[in-house]
């Protein structure tokens, strides 16, 4: 996206009521802020995460699955 083309979006929001403006501002600072985090993915997790997502049937383990799995970690 070019310069001129963020100029024109920015135009254009500078039009819309205060407090949709005030939205597209937040959303400008949490993107500035995760910029300046130290916390990053591995390539590993960036995978991970990627292949989760596209599973089309994800298995969620009930609340007991879950106790029994930490429990055998423990052991």
């Amino acid at each position: 996206m070019t310069k001129e083309q963020v100029k024109k979006i920015l135009d254009r929001v500078l039009t819309w009521p205060a407090e949709r403006q005030a939205d597209v501002a937040h959303m400008v600072e949490l993107m500035e802020e995760q910029d300046q985090s130290g916390l990053r993915l591995t390539d590993e997790q960036v995978a991970e995460v990627e292949r989760r997502l596209a599973d089309p049937n994800p298995r969620f383990l009930t609340l007991e699955e879950m106790r029994e799995r930490f429990a055998r970690r423990r052991a």
